[in-house]
């Protein structure tokens, strides 16, 4: 059953596996659903948002419980595991499908997200000024079913192993307190 307060936010930073594997770890979140925002392309797939010319992201939409976790929380983790100031790139992770992206669902949401990013540039944190996008939530699309929980499912895979794996453990010591 879904918690009637539950709140959604939708956020790219690089590829959705690694997003995923440390929402689906915070407590106060309900779900997390890997797929593709912020594009042209109805339906699209995997190898057409790989192509990077569909304008999608790829991207995790969160359902949280902002009584156990705020949406300004959720933002902390968010810029904890990705670096904010590459364009359009995440390591060796390259094209617009992997910028750092949050589509806010309502107008808190867009004051939040503007307010963290001010504060974080203000705090200097990184060498380069933050270029996260803040855009209102389009239609989201589900990526395939191979990619939902693809950590989980796959943690010995190489890429999981050399990418995924550190952002989980710097995550967990982080939020220690925060795990479920």
């Amino acid at each position: 059953m879904t918690n009637k307060q539950s709140e959604v936010t939708t956020l790219g930073g690089g590829c959705f596996w690694c997003l995923e594997a440390v929402f689906d770890q915070l407590v106060g979140v309900e779900d997390v659903v890997s797929g593709y925002m912020g594009g042209h392309v109805t339906n699209p797939t995997y190898e057409q948002v790989c192509g990077g010319r569909t304008g999608h992201a790829e991207v995790v939409q969160v359902r949280f419980d902002p009584a156990q976790l705020s949406f300004r929380e959720v933002l902390d983790v968010f810029f904890t595991i990705h670096d904010p100031t590459t364009l359009n790139r995440q390591g060796n992770d390259v094209g617009p499908q992997y910028r750092s992206a949050i589509f806010y669902h309502s107008p808190e949401q867009q004051a939040t997200a503007t307010e963290v990013i001010n504060d974080l540039n203000q705090q200097r944190l990184w060498p380069r000024p933050i270029v996260t996008e803040v855009t209102a939530a389009s239609h989201f699309y589900a990526a395939e079913n191979y990619h939902q929980e693809y950590f989980a499912l796959n943690g010995s895979q190489p890429y999981c192993q050399w990418v995924i794996v550190p952002k989980v453990a710097k995550f967990r010591k982080q939020y220690a307190a925060k795990l479920k």
